[in-house]
Order: structure tokens, then C-alpha cells, then sequence
């Protein structure tokens, strides 16, 4: 059996139809597709009041594209383990260059708090991974990710699967055809996530 080689030009084809990789364990790529599909209605997301307080505050600076690579690192750093291998962090990097995958990042004090990075492809945006480092830190990235997003004409927030951490903030669960439909529309659309 052959290993399929992961590439930047694979991984943004993959997503067009509704599939991502992630690593195993031994650092085997898999590919995914659930059904149902998570995502943020763009239209509905909530942020709750103590985090609004938080953000009006002024205790982070959000930056866009900043530490891209940090970010991806930040995410990998799990103790329960990662489906960020090294390859994984070299083909988000390689798209990060290319102007198709971003990072929005929390800072204190001068330093990465935390963040999230993922894809943007039209209309859609992937969520793949956040962390923190200082409490509200990737609340805050989740934030106003939403926000430019919706600034910005974007359509589609895809985070994959369901956590009780999203579902806090509005993700639901949709069945997977209804989210190839919304997809396919998505990606026609001629948006920009920077510039």
C-alpha cells in the first residue's frame, strides 16, 4: 500500500469537498468527513457576558498572521497527545505562506496567550485547532476570528466536530449533506481573510 504523500495543493482540495487530515499516533495521515458536521452559524455565535467584560477590558491584543508557526505549536502541545505531526505543521505552514491558512492569536504582556489557526478557502473558513496559555486567551482569538469573518462577507465557520466548549459559544451540528451544500456555495464566493 502506498502512503499518500500530504501536500498543501491535496489538503485545500480535500477541504473544496469536505474532508480534512489529521495524524494518528504514529503519525499516520486519516482523512475525515463527519456527519453531522460542526459549525458555527455566523449569524447566531454567542459570547458570553463575563468574556465580553474581558474583551472590553482591553487584557489582550489580538493580532492576525503574526506567529502562524507558534500557533500551530501551541495547539500541538497537548498533554492528552496531538493530532498535529510534524508533517501536519509542515503542509499548514507551507499553506500559511501561500495566503490560504491564518492564525489569530491572543497576546499579554508581550507574550502568545493563545489562538487558533485554519484555512481559508472563498467563503469558508476551517477551524483546526486553538489553545491558551492564559485564561480567555483563545476565547478572545475565537472572537474575533467570528468577527472578521462576518466583517468580511464569510458564509461558512467550520469546526468538525462538537464540544461542549464550542456548543457554549453556538456551534451545532448539522447533517453532513447540508453542509456539502453550504460548502459548495461557500468556497464560490471571492472573499479575503487578510488584505
Amino acid at each position: 500500500m502506498t502512503r499518500t504523500v500530504l501536500t498543501p495543493e491535496l489538503v485545500l482540495q480535500a477541504y473544496r469537498v469536505g474532508i480534512f487530515p489529521m495524524a494518528g499516533p504514529d503519525g499516520e495521515i486519516a482523512w475525515f468527513s463527519p456527519d453531522p458536521r460542526c459549525i458555527f452559524p455566523l449569524d447566531a455565535f454567542r459570547t458570553p457576558r463575563s468574556l465580553r467584560q474581558t474583551i472590553r477590558r482591553g487584557r489582550f491584543e489580538v493580532r492576525i498572521n503574526s506567529a502562524f508557526d507558534e500557533v500551530v505549536a501551541g495547539c500541538a502541545d497537548r498533554a492528552e497527545g496531538t493530532w498535529i505531526s510534524p508533517e501536519i505543521a509542515r503542509v499548514y505552514g507551507a499553506l500559511h505562506r501561500a495566503g490560504q491558512a491564518h492564525s489569530v492569536e491572543a497576546w499579554h504582556a508581550g507574550e502568545l496567550a493563545g489562538g487558533l489557526y485554519g484555512v481559508a478557502i472563498g467563503g469558508a473558513f476551517f477551524g483546526e485547532s486553538m489553545f491558551t496559555r492564559v485564561t480567555d486567551a483563545s476565547k478572545v482569538a475565537l472572537v474575533a476570528l467570528v468577527e472578521r469573518l462576518r466583517a468580511r462577507g464569510f458564509t461558512l465557520l467550520d469546526t468538525q466536530w462538537a464540544t461542549p466548549h464550542l456548543e457554549r459559544f453556538g456551534a451545532r451540528e448539522i447533517p453532513r449533506r447540508e453542509y456539502l451544500r453550504r460548502l459548495a456555495a461557500a468556497v464560490q464566493l471571492d472573499r479575503r481573510f487578510v488584505g
